[in-house]
């Protein structure tokens, strides 16, 4: 009866609520008062939080009001989005902190080091890290920020001097900017003055991609540890100035739900993080349970979520000693909708997020001393951990993947340091220059082991999201663990790339590399300006130097430069990538002649990415980003929806990103083969495997998987299907060196990352399976018994000849969240060497 009492009272109230006589009121603590002197939200705005969804402007508007009007307050701006948004942070604490601020915030980060044990932390303030919206489209966070910022800034009293005095409150009012404007906009244009509830309302059904991602369509809250894009690396960067005590992290969930906070399925939580950080954790929720109770809101916790990758906000502070708080709201995904709890606003789900955000300041002031003596004990604890000896990593030919390895790292204050000379450990060589060594035994020793373990045995089988992410192996870096002992060299504190060889000018070729990381770009360049390129096919050694599958050939005469213009040329392309380019002054080799016909002539690609419903936007995403970001070479993006009107034959390649059979109508399938008999290159991912193989694209023969339940309960059925689902883990793969799709690869094993149960039988004939599963392929990451039986052997990697054209199959995602490094090539190399497979 209680909780039918509870269901009719909030349909009550949100069905008599009017977005007309909408107030400060109704989400405001009853019975204070606040400084008329701090601006409210409707006088900067021009409305009450809730009638509109606000825009990143005027968000941004009014949080640098509220700074010039407060004495409580300090902002920054913390660098730009993709979209030239600023990366706002406020500061929030009582006027006497705020004048102490320096050495509150070098406290903090003194009892994560070795001599914390000194320090007196009886006042010294808790720090919370209050973050909203980081999905854009989940935005009843960032709305909610308005009335939390103004809340802080304006109430006055015994209580809220209280919480000032013992909280600094670092105050994120969007992590995601870009997306929090796209849907605002989406919702604004498509509200009714007569608020439509019906779910199916237009309103409710935002356009691809929606506006949950970033500007390129990210999924940014598993962007915490590898930290790629500027809204992480910002956050992060405030993150490591204080190691906050808390972190909460807003977001929504389906209309239906009512409102999670954690601790999540704690059996799911990852071995590093202590099991005190659980404890913290059902304590602070102990604050929700009391706020949301008193204003009548529905709740759940314990039963769904987990804290296992460290990549997601509410995880990353449990592996920095400090406590990550979800929240996940029922969405209105507008401005309001009929729910099975009946109508749910706009206001309503903005009013719970607020409440939480200080519930949460209540728990961080009750448990201040609790939560730094946690802090302190985290780092103490960890130093007497055993962690001796040193890693090591890098790649002997492709020193930019591993600068951008150690960049991540130096991201998180983790020490690295080069090595003195020239090694050779466990059968891998690792090169001055191009490799760093890192000693275990330092401060953030249990970050760099969540970053760097290879994990294969689990507690529980079920993961909300990936199941590993072992940095050496995403990067494809050759990697030794348990080194007792190399000589160090210089502690890297400020990192660079490597410093490339200048060229000497040559009267006959050049020769270019494929091994470095940012060879596709170095070669789209030469050939953007019309200058003629080869690929050798075959290795070949000159001049004292061996040269392998896949080296670019660039010939002195019949170009459109001169050879004086030429070098000037390449000598900045080798700069601008760091890639070494080398003057030759011969044809004769031992091996392939530069003559050979064994050298294959290139041609620039035009390429289009089919984007648009039915496609996955992070998947096209990662691809629009690489090409866009990386890469500098430009991409068409083409709408599924529009097909029939694109002139396909002025592209050379499509790329068709993980995608619903039913993306493409018959009508486009039909001049997609047509373009492709003409000799267009087609390159599918993932799920494109089925769609190949129903519209005779491809021959493809699936290896078949039964999930026949025995002894399973009805109530244990969701979680027998769960634990056969490959979340993300990382699997080997043996590589025919000799493929074009596999140049630049200088070992014959590959690490690749899989989120599919598309098993692919191998081809009759060896050569066609240029990359296969090995026998025991799991790497790091959970994956049943029997699909791990089924994916053993089979191939993630097909090729059909078509007509003219070709189709290229990859069944695992070689542009996983911008941080798989080590398979992007894979892609170019479908690209540029698709004529020569």
């Amino acid at each position: 009866m209680k909780y039918i009492f509870t269901i009719f009272f909030i349909s009550l109230s949100t069905i008599s609520f009017s977005q007309d006589n909408l107030s400060l009121e109704y989400y405001l603590p009853k019975n204070i008062t606040y400084n008329p002197e701090i601006p409210t939200p409707q006088s900067i705005l021009g409305y009450i939080p809730g009638k509109w969804h606000v825009t990143h402007d005027k968000l941004v508007n009014y949080m640098q009001a509220l700074a010039v009007a407060s004495p409580r307050i300090t902002i920054e701006d913390r660098g730009k989005t993709f979209e030239d948004r600023p990366l706002l942070l406020l500061t929030i604490t009582s006027e006497k902190n705020h004048s102490n601020l320096k050495e509150i915030q070098k406290k903090h980060v003194e009892l994560t080091k070795s001599d914390s044990n000194r320090l007196n932390i009886d006042d010294l303030p808790a720090i919370v890290y209050q973050g909203f919206s980081i999905h854009g489209n989940e935005p009843s966070g960032s709305n909610a920020s308005i009335i939390a910022a103004y809340y802080l800034a304006a109430a006055q009293g015994k209580e809220i001097e209280e919480l000032l005095k013992n909280v600094v409150i670092l105050f994120d009012p969007s992590f995601n900017p870009d997306g929090l404007q796209r849907f605002a906009y989406w919702a604004n244009t498509n509200k009714s003055k007569n608020i439509s509830t019906d779910p199916q309302d237009r309103e409710y059904s935002e356009i691809w991609p929606g506006g949950r991602t970033n500007h390129y369509w990210f999924d940014m809250n598993r962007d915490w540890l590898p930290a790629q894009l500027p809204e992480s690396q910002a956050r992060i960067t405030t993150f490591h100035k204080w190691y906050p005590n808390i972190l909460t992290d807003h977001h929504e969930m389906g209309p239906n739900s009512s409102f999670f906070f954690q601790p999540g399925i704690q059996s799911r939580t990852h071995p590093l993080t202590p099991k005190l950080n659980q404890e913290l954790t059902k304590k602070i929720a102990n604050h929700h349970v009391k706020a949301l109770d008193n204003i009548g809101s529905l709740y759940y916790t314990e039963e769904n979520f987990d804290d296992f990758y460290y990549g997601k906000g509410s995880t990353f502070p449990d592996i920095n000693g400090g406590v990550g708080i979800l929240f996940e709201q029922g969405s209105s995904r507008g401005h309001a909708q009929q729910t099975d709890n009946g109508i749910l606003t706009f206001p309503f789900t903005i009013k719970n997020q607020f409440t939480a955000a200080l519930s949460t300041l209540e728990a961080a002031k009750s448990m201040r001393k609790e939560l730094l003596e946690y802090k302190r004990d985290f780092y103490n604890n960890a130093r007497k951990e055993e962690s001796k000896g040193t890693y090591i990593f890098g790649n002997e030919k492709d020193a930019a993947s591993s600068y951008h390895l150690a960049e991540i790292l130096k991201r998180h204050q983790i020490q690295l340091y080069e090595i003195k000379q020239d090694l050779t450990i466990q059968n891998k060589n690792f090169k001055k220059g191009y490799s760093y060594v890192i000693p275990k035994n330092q401060r953030q020793k249990r970050l760099l082991k969540a970053i760097f373990e290879k994990r294969t045995t689990f507690q529980d089988s079920l993961f909300y999201d990936i199941s590993a992410w072992t940095f050496p192996l995403a990067f494809n870096l050759d990697f030794a663990d348990n080194i007792s002992s190399i000589d160090f060299g210089d502690e890297i504190l400020d990192l660079t790339h490597r410093k490339t060889i200048p060229i000497t000018k040559s009267n006959y070729a050049y020769l270019l590399e494929w091994h470095e990381y940012y060879t596709p770009r170095a070669l789209y360049q030469i050939l953007s300006k019309g200058i003629r390129a080869k690929v050798g096919t075959k290795p070949f050694s000159l001049e004292n130097k061996d040269y392998d599958y896949g080296t670019i050939l660039i010939p002195v005469q019949n170009q459109k430069l001169d050879k004086d213009e030429l070098h000037v040329l390449l000598q900045k392309i080798g700069l601008d990538n760091h890639v070494d380019i080398t003057n030759v002054s011969t044809g004769l080799t031992n091996g392939i002649d530069l003559g050979s016909d064994k050298f294959r002539p290139l041609s620039t690609p035009k390429i289009g990415l089919l984007t648009g419903n039915g496609i996955t936007p992070y998947d096209s995403g990662e691809i629009w980003y690489l090409m866009d970001q990386r890469y500098d070479i430009p991409i068409t993006k083409l709408t599924t929806g529009n097909l029939t009107k694109i002139d396909l034959s002025t592209y050379t390649h499509i790329i068709l990103p993980n995608s619903q059979k039913e993306s493409i109508n018959s009508q486009n399938i039909t001049k997609i083969k047509n373009w492709i008999h003409s000799g267009g290159t087609l390159i599918g991912y993932r799920n494109a495997a089925q769609f190949f193989k129903d519209k005779d694209l491809m021959k493809i023969e699936f290896v078949a998987i039964k999930n026949d339940a025995k002894n399973i309960s009805f109530e244990q059925k969701q979680d027998f299907f769960g634990a056969q689902v490959i979340g993300g883990a990382i699997f080997e793969a043996k590589i025919d060196r000799s493929h074009p799709i596999n140049f630049g690869y200088k070992n014959d094993k590959i690490p690749l990352f899989r989120n599919t149960t598309l098993f692919i039988k191998p081809d009759k004939q060896s050569y066609n399976n240029p990359i296969q599963y090995t026998k025991t392929p799991l790497l790091s990451g959970y994956i049943s018994k029997k699909n791990l039986d089924s994916l053993s052997g089979t191939i993630p990697f097909k090729y059909n000849q078509l007509g003219k054209g070709k189709v290229i199959l990859f069944t695992d995602n070689t542009n996983f969240r911008a941080f798989w490094y080590g398979t992007n090539k894979l892609l170019m190399n479908a690209i540029f060497f698709s004529n020569e497979m």
